[in-house]
């Protein structure tokens, strides 16, 4: 007894030491989670504060070109002020000289300047012959012109100057004759001009001495001209006294310009104070409203807030919209539908002269591959075609995405379609419309997406040529008789097949209704026939009459493709850019295994023209992209980045717990809208869009399925699908597509028994499933075959008792279900007696293992009951009809595991036998 209790305690101690270890390791992933929580939340903050910064930075850096450019506008308003004033001076002194020419028109005493160089001539010579006359003034338009100067008075004696002295003897000589009589043409007299020469000297000084700006008298100093000896005195005062006269004005002029010029600056100079008080005073409300603002937020309500952000990327878009013009196209977004195997990813390797259909998993497309075409490749692809002009071409290029084929993409198939702009539908010449055609046609139709018919395969018509460098319908009428008749024969048979479907199509040369019809272009992937003929069309289709809907958008339109890791780049995103402009730095919002991803571009790169973005090769290095393109990001965090979802790029702090929403729903949304099931295998996939096509895949292979996810095998991943083994073991699996395992993950199945499935190629990772699930199907039957009891109903032939007590052996006739070894035997009329357990079978003196109805057959019944051995004739007899001794536990395990081994009739024996053997 001390030894039982000691064990008691041992198993006591043991589970309270496993409650403890479960306790701690609980607690242990609580506070994992919570500092991952938080670290996600520090994030979260740190690119909030940065995008805060950012916009600060923004907003500082406008308010400062805000305030040049009002400086600067100030600036040109004065100086075009100043320049109106000058102006208007200008003009009215024009104007006052044309009315003093009318004037002295009027009185005729106006000189032309040839008149006045006549006059000076005279006056020279009248002056060398030492003749004066006395000056009229009124007769004089050239003094008459000038203003007569102010004189100035001073207390201090004048030094008398070379002028004063020449002006003395000329004062003499004009007293010694004051009474000679005036010339007929008007003269002008030494005296006064000299005298007023003599006066504009002291004059100019004595300004000089009261005037303040020492600028203006240096220039008054340089106007003064001071007149030559008396030989030439009678043209040299002229100028002098022009300029004498000049002076005053000029003078008063700059001082009121002067004047002015103070006032202006006054002006400005209160202007700009008052600017400057108005800008503080604006700059304090605008501070006051930022920080009525916050106050504002902090009072505001998330949902407020929330609405706010809404309307303001509401508004975004609608103002990006209305942006949109059709003289500044983006490139469309072509993709390639068709069924498997019809050449689409081949027509893409001819566009682009590469091979990557020998990379792709057994040549089938398993992702959607992106392919930029450069505007002058089209050009050169299409300069043979006659209807083609490279000059009107306004897009900048293509970009094509090749989508799977085979049932199981439908869904990729899906996802690229509503990408695309315009479709290339590749059809076989040889096969016609086949089911994927049709689906990939009716698709193409739900969605309204204009496309264009490949008549692929033309190569394979008997007796073709292949000519790529020539336009395809003027090759083809090149052709052979035979090879025309056979392409004009298969022609109309694909006619016909698509008129089945409720679609006219034609040959694109014959087309002259689009709208009713749909073009066909005859080509052939391998050779390279007739692909310019087929990118000609698009591109004069899709800038003529989808010119709108290819006008370039500046809101963001981007598609996560596929996440990928990248041996020295680490984890990158490929994105379809369709609309926007992504710059390296932008942070971006995308959604991830374990909630929204923000992040911070680091690089944009892009594969060269002409390569697709899943074969790895040299990337160029990009500061900004504008759609449509392929896109490959590199940034922090991305391992758990979810392909076939959107991407948000945030331009606002604000903006971030919005996007991260939005992010997170749309996963969400995604995830709910799959089916699940209680008890199935768990699915993971690369891209939601091959997860939706697996999920598909397994509906119709009746293979039900309990979760699922995107992105690489994680061990939470095989613990989740380990749950499964308590309530079915065959459904204790992984399927993986397409995706990577983790090693602690695979190291962790192993120890859980989890099997994890991995293929490339979809078919290949059902038929593994498949294999599995037989295998553990006879596995299991092998396991309950001992429980298995079918049901059967026998009547013992009287004629043919071999052996009366143990064992029995006797000859039976079954009359329903199936009799096999090992099943156990009772008399239901003797109140269910136990006979006991079948242990041989003879049919013809060979042993059989089983027996089914209408069969008569030997059997041997041998006592397993461990009581007495019961006696034919005494405990039954032939009249007792035998059956099976069937139990609750033995329905079960039937139904379980041997469903499939039972008929409708023997279904309906073991109901008769329940009623019978009273089982519930």
């Amino acid at each position: 007894p001390e030894e039982e209790l000691t064990e008691e305690e041992k198993k006591k101690l043991e589970k309270k030491r496993k409650e403890k270890e479960k306790k701690k390791e609980k607690e242990k992933k609580e506070k994992e989670k919570k500092e991952k929580g938080g670290k996600k939340v520090k994030q979260v903050d740190m690119i909030k504060e940065m995008l805060r910064a950012k916009q600060e930075a923004e907003e500082a850096e406008a308010k400062r070109l805000k305030e040049e450019e009002e400086r600067y506008e100030a600036a040109m308003k004065a100086q075009e002020e100043e320049d109106r004033i000058r102006r208007e001076q200008k003009e009215a002194e024009k104007k006052r000289k044309a009315e003093k020419v009318e004037e002295l028109k009027k009185a005729g005493k106006y000189l032309t300047p040839a008149q006045r160089a006549k006059l000076q001539q005279t006056q020279a010579k009248l002056a060398a012959a030492n003749i004066v006359f006395a000056r009229d003034e009124e007769a004089d338009p050239a003094a008459a012109d000038k203003p007569k100067k102010r004189i100035l008075y001073d207390t201090k004696k004048k030094q008398k100057g070379p002028q004063q002295k020449d002006a003395k003897p000329e004062e003499k000589e004009k007293s010694e004759s004051p009474a000679e009589s005036k010339p007929a043409t008007p003269s002008p007299i030494e005296e006064k001009p000299a005298a007023a020469a003599a006066e504009a000297a002291p004059a100019a000084e004595e300004a000089a001495a009261w005037d303040e700006e020492p600028v203006d008298d240096w220039e008054m100093a340089d106007e003064i001209v001071v007149p030559a000896p008396a030989a030439p005195a009678a043209v040299a005062p002229t100028p002098a006294a022009a300029a004498a006269t000049a002076k005053a004005p000029s003078s008063a002029k700059q001082s009121s310009a002067d004047s002015k010029e103070n006032s202006d600056s006054d002006s400005s100079s209160s202007d700009d104070e008052s600017s400057s008080e108005e800008e503080s005073s604006s700059e304090d409300e605008s501070s006051s409203e930022e920080d009525e603002k916050k106050g504002g937020a902090k009072r505001e309500t998330k949902e407020q807030v929330a609405e706010r952000v809404k309307l303001r990327l509401k508004k975004r878009r609608e103002a990006a919209q209305a942006k949109r013009s059709t003289n500044d196209l983006r490139a469309p977004v072509i993709c390639v539908l068709g069924h498997v195997d019809t050449g689409k990813t081949k027509m893409l390797d001819t566009i682009r002269r590469t091979n990557v259909q020998d990379g792709e998993a057994g040549g089938i497309t398993q992702q959607i591959g992106a392919t930029q075409v450069p505007g002058d490749a089209i050009k050169e692809r299409c300069k043979m075609v006659r209807d083609f002009d490279p000059e009107k071409m306004k897009i900048p290029g293509f970009l094509i995405i090749d989508t799977p084929g085979h049932e199981s993409f439908s869904n990729l198939r899906n996802r690229g379609s509503s990408l695309c702009d315009f479709a290339i539908l590749v059809v076989d010449i040889m096969h016609g419309l086949e089911p994927q055609t049709i689906e990939s046609l009716k698709l193409l139709l739900k969605r309204s997406t204009p496309f264009v018919v490949a008549l692929n395969k033309i190569d394979r018509l008997y007796g073709y040529e292949s000519n790529p460098r020539k336009d395809v319908y003027a090759h083809l009428k090149s052709q052979p008789a035979n090879t025309q008749l056979e392409f004009t024969e298969r022609y109309n048979k694909i006619v016909g097949e698509f008129a089945e479907q409720g679609i006219n199509v034609i040959l694109s040369n014959k087309n002259r209704n689009e709208e009713e019809y749909i073009s066909m272009v005859p080509t052939s992937a391998f050779m390279g026939d007739g692909i310019g003929n087929i990118m000609a069309y698009i591109a004069n289709t899709t800038q003529t009459r989808f010119a709108e809907k290819l006008a370039f958008c500046e809101e963001l339109d981007a598609t996560v493709m596929e996440v990928k890791m990248i041996a020295g780049l680490g984890t990158t995103i490929d994105v379809i850019l369709v609309n926007g402009t992504l710059n390296v730095g932008d942070f971006i919002i995308l959604t991830g295994a374990d909630g929204a991803i923000t992040t911070q571009i680091r690089e944009l790169l892009m594969p060269q023209p002409l390569k697709e973005m899943r074969v790895k090769n040299e990337y160029g290095h990009f500061k900004q992209i504008k759609g449509a393109q392929g896109v490959k990001i590199l940034a922090k965090g991305l391992e758990k980045a979810l392909a076939g979802l959107p991407m948000f790029v945030v331009h606002k702090e604000d903006e971030v717990d919005i996007l991260r929403d939005e992010a997170e729903a749309q996963l969400s949304k995604a995830l709910t809208s799959i089916k699940r099931k209680p008890e199935g295998v768990y699915v993971q996939a690369s891209t939601l869009g091959s997860l939706e096509a697996l999920l598909e895949f397994l509906k119709s292979q009746k293979i039900p399925y309990s979760n699922v996810n995107i992105g690489p095998v994680h061990k939470r991943d095989v613990q989740k699908a380990a749950v499964m083994m308590e309530h079915n073991a065959e459904y204790a699996c992984i399927l993986a597509f397409d995706v990577r395992v983790e090693k602690d993950a695979q190291q962790f199945a192993d120890h859980e028994g989890v099997k994890i499935f991995q293929a490339d190629i979809i078919y290949h990772l059902e038929d593994n499933f498949l294999k599995y699930r037989e295998e553990l199907r006879l596995k299991a039957r092998k396991e309950h075959e001992h429980l298995a009891i079918f049901p059967c109903k026998m009547r013992v032939l009287p004629q043919h008792v071999f052996n009366a007590r143990n064992p029995i052996v006797c000859g039976v006739a079954i009359e329903a279900g199936q009799l096999k070894k090992g099943t156990p035997i009772c008399v239901p009329s003797k109140e269910g007696l136990l006979l006991g357990a079948v242990s041989s079978i003879e049919r013809n003196n060979e042993s059989v293992e089983l027996a089914k109805a209408g069969e008569e057959v030997c059997i041997k019944i041998e006592n397993t009951t461990g009581e007495a051995p019961k006696l034919y004739g005494r405990h039954f007899t032939h009249e007792d009809p035998l059956v099976s001794k069937i139990t609750r536990e033995s329905i079960d395990v039937c139904k379980e595991y041997f469903r499939d081994d039972l008929t409708k009739g023997d279904w309906q024996l073991v109901v008769q036998l329940k009623k019978l053997l009273d089982i519930f």
